[in-house]
């Protein structure tokens, strides 16, 4: 699903699917890939190709899209794709 149809979302109001399929679309706009190689599992740097400007160019995206606050300090921590929906679906607790 686009990533605009999700804009007038609350970030509480998505599950997990949802959330997966935004950063999903979000990445491989981004990095201008295929989206059947943004899996779950995947590795954003090693698997997609991407480097620590283009997960924060990501996070600032949602951020703006969503009205969310991710601290610069996760950045260093989401590895795959799964890292990065699963903080997002703990922003909802």
């Amino acid at each position: 699903m686009p990533t605009l149809l999700f804009k007038s979302l609350n970030i509480k109001s998505l599950n997990l699917n949802n959330m997966y399929e935004i950063v999903k679309t979000t990445l491989a706009r981004q990095l201008r890939i295929d989206p059947e190689r943004v899996t779950l599992d995947a590795q954003i740097k090693r698997d997609l190709g991407a480097d620590s400007v283009d997960i924060l160019q990501l996070l600032m995206r949602l951020e703006d899209d969503y009205g969310i606050t991710i601290p610069d300090q996760a950045l260093a921590k989401f590895e795959t794709v799964n890292d990065v929906v699963t903080y997002l679906d703990n922003l909802k607790k």
